[in-house]
């Protein structure tokens, strides 16, 4: 079977598959896990002028106020663990450019079943920047998210050649990864289940709406680090 673009309602429920699956592994950033730089700057009494400076200049905190153009606050999470990690995924996006299934306006939560592909997929996107700027060094922390996530997911993981939303190149995948993402979430589905572009037999997720992830917590911190030429070195620096 091709599942090409134009992704009926027919040709989606023949895909879907109801998960069960109670370990997944996103990678974040880790400056995300660390209290806001000018909290050591401030003292008490102006805690909340420095709280009102980052809901300016918080995506999230913006989103959960007043949504986004592709995204009603309402369809975020409140009152759980983490609850401020599944919100930022869907709240932070390329504000000019796509990702393989969402674009500007509307974040998702990439997952996999393995560090080891999280880390290939990360590699990639890392890699692109550099060769952008001409210059392989740098150091990035990565904190593992992980999470399960239970409900109707379309399983593409066995469709036949290989379709366009799944082409290693972002100028032809992703465009057609957008448009598979918006039938799928029209249709009610939780996200999809597809095979890793950048690692051979992984596995990866996308959660299409935040009530998806469920049971978040605090992995592993891993740190990538380029000395001169692609390819990183990879260690973990904490638990």
């Amino acid at each position: 079977m091709r599942f090409e673009a134009g992704y009926s309602a027919v040709e989606l429920a023949s895909l879907v598959r109801h998960i069960t699956q109670d370990r997944t592994v996103r990678l974040v950033s880790s400056a995300r896990l660390r209290d806001p730089v000018l909290l050591k700057l401030v003292a008490e009494d102006d805690l909340d002028a420095l709280a009102e400076i980052e809901g300016a200049t918080s995506s999230r905190l913006r989103t959960q106020e007043v949504g986004a153009d592709h995204l009603d606050r309402r369809e975020l999470v409140f009152g759980i663990s983490h609850a401020h990690f599944i919100n930022a995924a869907f709240a932070y996006w390329l504000p000019r450019s796509l990702n393989r299934f969402n674009g500007p306006g509307r974040g998702a939560w990439y997952a996999a079943l393995t560090v080891g592909t999280c880390i290939a997929e990360v590699t990639f996107h890392v890699e692109r920047e550099l060769a952008n700027v001409s210059d392989f060094n740098t150091v990035v922390e990565y904190a593992e998210m992980l999470a399960s996530f239970v409900g109707d997911f379309v399983d593409v993981r066995r469709v036949a050649p290989r379709p366009d939303y799944l082409d290693p190149n972002p100028a032809n995948g992703y465009p057609a990864g957008n448009r598979l993402a918006d039938a799928v979430r029209a249709a009610g589905h939780y996200g999809i289940v597809y095979p890793s572009v950048r690692s051979s037999g992984g596995t990866c997720f996308v959660a299409l709406v935040p009530h998806a992830v469920q049971s978040v917590a605090q992995g592993k911190v891993i740190r990538l680090s380029w000395k001169g030429t692609p390819g990183p070195e990879v260690e973990e620096v904490a638990s």
